[in-house]
């Protein structure tokens, strides 16, 4: 058996291929343990939503007035609520519509949010100008007053909540994509992609998203666990969730008189809030960090 020669080991190690931007991306969010932290507490939340039909066997919306108000027992173990609904099944499905509904709202909101920031940043001009105009009247306006506002005229249900979330937040992530991807049109590689005749949406899919990124991913994380508050607070007021659906705002809200008789029907879907909250600012907050991502400057 012969011994790879010292200038063909050498060689092989230089023409090995460099690891993908996502792959060093992961490795460096690895390296920081708040980030850790925050997505494994996000993975115990996604889990725990998808596997909820076999972690209780109750029915999340059966009334049941024969059982109503019932502390925590070997049957419910955190207790029944005023109709008689296992509260820990209502917690464990509540997940999956808090989960659902913010992950699509955010989702919707980024998205836009960072196609009309890196838009703003490349055309300027005029239409940087009116844009920003527009966003400075927009966030005016007092989130949750916004909120209600397009709930009370078009209704409740998902699709106007993933809607009214929009429309609320799109304004301050258009202003943070918008800041980093400034940085970024000055470079010479924009500048020859512009030369080469390049449409905007081209130059703004090859060459300056991938480099803002991580910018956006940590926007993400950080704007859910706002969409989460906000979903949970319309719910709670009575413009989010329709009764019976398991919604940890609406438990709250349905069982808030009772606390003194079954405090777990409204401290159990508050811990579960408090915890997801908790997770995804932590997971933002890390990779912000890894990242080298300061929102400040960013322009939140």
């Amino acid at each position: 058996m012969t011994t790879p020669e010292p200038a063909a080991t050498a060689t092989a190690a230089v023409s090995a291929p460099p690891p993908g931007r996502a792959v060093r991306a992961w490795r460096t969010a690895r390296s920081s343990r708040t980030a850790l932290i925050g997505l494994a507490i996000i993975a115990v939340h996604v889990l725990i939503a998808l596997l909820a039909p076999l972690l209780t066997s109750w029915d999340p919306i059966a009334n049941d007035s024969a059982r109503a108000l019932l502390g925590p027992s070997w049957s419910h173990w955190a207790g029944t609520d005023q109709y008689g609904r296992d509260v820990l099944a209502r917690v464990l499905y509540g997940g999956r519509y808090a989960l659902g509904v913010s992950v699509a709202a955010t989702a919707v909101t980024v998205v836009l949010g960072t196609v009309v920031g890196c838009a703003a940043a490349l055309r300027g001009g005029w239409f940087d100008d009116i844009l920003g105009r527009v966003l400075d009247a927009v966030l005016s306006v007092p989130s949750i007053l916004a909120l209600l506002v397009i709930v009370t005229a078009l209704g409740t249900g998902p699709l106007v909540i993933v809607l009214a979330i929009a429309v609320v937040y799109v304004p301050q992530v258009v202003r943070v994509v918008r800041g980093a991807a400034l940085a970024v049109v000055p470079h010479d590689y924009v500048t020859a992609a512009r030369a080469r005749g390049e449409s905007t949406w081209t130059v703004l899919r090859r060459e300056v998203l991938p480099n803002i990124t991580d910018v956006v991913c940590v926007e993400f994380a950080m704007r859910a666990s706002w969409v989460v508050l906000l979903i949970s607070s319309l719910s709670f007021l009575g413009f989010g969730a329709d009764p019976p659906t398991p919604d940890w705002g609406l438990m709250v809200a349905e069982n808030r008189t009772a606390i003194t008789v079954v405090p777990m029907a409204s401290l159990a879907p508050i811990v579960a809030l408090a915890t997801l909250v908790v997770g995804l600012n932590l997971a933002a907050d890390g990779l912000s960090k890894a990242w080298g991502v300061d929102r400040i400057r960013e322009g939140l």
